[in-house]
C-alpha cells in the first residue's frame, strides 16, 4: 500500500431525511479534503438513516440513483474518495444495507452487507459477494456492523489483498464508553490476526424512529493497537495518516505475520 491520509465521520442521520443527510455530508467531505484526506468514510446507512423496520422502504434507492449521482459529483469536484451508506433497493424490490465506494474518476462500487443480524432479517436481504476495492494507492474491504463478528470474513479479505478494512456501523444503545468496550472485544483482534488497519465509525444521536446511537470512531493499527479514537459521542471528524511502513513492519516479521502460516486444509470449514 501507499501512505494515505483518511478521514472518518461520526454523524447523525435521521431516517428518510435523504436530502438533509446528503447536504450535511458536504461539510464533512469538504473539511476532509481541506485537511488533506484522500478518502472519507461515513457510518452505515448514513444517507437513508438506519431502521430495521419496513419504513426503511421509503428511504431506499437503486444504485445508480439520485444519492449515488449526487455523491459522484461531489467526489469529482472535491477530488476525494467517498465511502457512504444507504438502503439500496434492487430491480427485484429487495432491500440491502449497502455501502458506496465513489471515486473521482467516476467509479461507483457497492458493498452489500453479508451478515444480517436477527432484528434485520424481516427487512434486509444479505449480499453474497466479498468485493475488494482499490483507491488512492490502497486495497481495502468494507464490512458493515454485524459483519465484524465473523472472523472468516476479515481473513478472506486479507487473502484477497486488503490492507485496510473499513467497518462503518449503525450500532445503537449504550454510552460511548460502553460501545468502546464492546468494540475492543473484537475489532483489535480483526486487525491483529490479519495484520491490517481497521477503521470503524458509528452513527450518533436520535434517528427519529426510536433508536439512539452513541457515536464513536476508532482507527486500529496492524498490530491491534488503537492509533486514534473519538469517544465524545458527538458528530465529528477523525483523521489519521496510515503509513505503509507500519504495515510492512508487521508483514515482514516472521512471528507477527500469521497469514502465511495458516493451514486451511486442517480447518474443514464448508
Amino acid at each position: 500500500m501507499k501512505d494515505i491520509r483518511i478521514a472518518v465521520v461520526v454523524s447523525n442521520s435521521p431516517v428518510n431525511k435523504i436530502s438533509n443527510n446528503l447536504n450535511r455530508m458536504v461539510k464533512w467531505i469538504k473539511s476532509s479534503k481541506n485537511q488533506g484526506a484522500a478518502m472519507v468514510c461515513f457510518p452505515e446507512m448514513n444517507i437513508s438513516g438506519y431502521s430495521n423496520h419496513q419504513d426503511i422502504n421509503l428511504a431506499a434507492e437503486p444504485i445508480p440513483g439520485p444519492a449515488s449521482r449526487y455523491l459522484l459529483n461531489l467526489a469529482q469536484s472535491e477530488k476525494i474518495v467517498i465511502l457512504a451508506g444507504m438502503a439500496e433497493r434492487d430491480e427485484k424490490g429487495r432491500l440491502f444495507a449497502s455501502h458506496l465506494v465513489i471515486k473521482p474518476d467516476g467509479f461507483v462500487g457497492v458493498y452489500r452487507k453479508l451478515h444480517i443480524s436477527p432484528p434485520e432479517r424481516t427487512v434486509l436481504t444479505p449480499g453474497n459477494k466479498i468485493p475488494l476495492f482499490h483507491a488512492a494507492g490502497v486495497n481495502f474491504g468494507i464490512q458493515l456492523c454485524y459483519d465484524a463478528h465473523f472472523p472468516e470474513l476479515s481473513t478472506r479479505m486479507v487473502l484477497k489483498g486488503a490492507d485496510i478494512i473499513f467497518i462503518p456501523h449503525a450500532s445503537p444503545r449504550g454510552t460511548p464508553e460502553e460501545k468502546y468496550r464492546s468494540w475492543m472485544r473484537h475489532l483489535p483482534a480483526r486487525a491483529f490476526d490479519n495484520s491490517l488497519f481497521i477503521i470503524a465509525c458509528n452513527q450518533t444521536g436520535e434517528n427519529k424512529k426510536g433508536l439512539s446511537f452513541p457515536g464513536i470512531a476508532m482507527i486500529i493499527g496492524p498490530s491491534g493497537e488503537v492509533i486514534h479514537k473519538d469517544l465524545s459521542g458527538k458528530e465529528g471528524l477523525l483523521l489519521a495518516n496510515l503509513k505503509a511502513e507500519d504495515l510492512n513492519r508487521v508483514r515482514s516479521h516472521r512471528m507477527r505475520y500469521f497469514i502465511p502460516n495458516r493451514r486451511p486444509e486442517l480447518y474443514d470449514i464448508p
